[in-house]
């Protein structure tokens, strides 16, 4: 393959990484290869095709294998916390709720089940944190 054909699918990969997809960094260093084997043959490294692709194959698993996860990692820490459901967040207990009792509650626009799954009894206009769902029920505990 020409040198130019492998700049091109190398940038190709790198920037279809880096803008349209999260492949969790894999085509960074499938790109990466696929560059440093068209950078060689550009500077005069001349290989036959088989060579070339060969180089490519172990330029990119082993970068993969040694490189990959440390790299993703770092970058992710950098990343804000997100959380998926309602857990931890705030709902107001309408009416006094007693230990194991049940309620509904007002939580996003929605009525819901609610259940008191401490052993204090959480006070009318009382707030509750949400502990987790169990189905169509937020489990609670009073907001400390």
């Amino acid at each position: 393959m020409q040198w130019w054909a492998w700049v091109a699918v190398g940038a190709i990969l790198l920037g279809s990484e880096l803008t349209f997809v999260n492949a969790q960094f894999y085509l960074v260093f499938i790109g990466g290869a696929a560059l440093l084997v068209g950078f060689a043959h550009l500077v005069g490294l001349e290989l036959a095709p088989w060579a070339q692709w060969t180089a490519f194959a172990v330029l990119a698993l082993v970068s993969m294998v040694l490189f990959r996860r440390r790299i993703y990692e770092r970058l992710r820490r950098r990343l804000p916390v997100m959380h998926l459901g309602p857990e931890h967040e705030r709902v107001t207990v309408p009416e006094g709720l007693a230990a194991g009792a049940t309620c509904r509650v007002e939580f996003r626009g929605s009525t819901w089940e609610a259940v008191n799954a401490g052993d204090a009894t959480i006070p009318a206009g009382g707030r509750a944190r949400i502990e987790r769902i169990d189905r169509l029920t937020l489990v609670l505990r009073l907001e400390e």
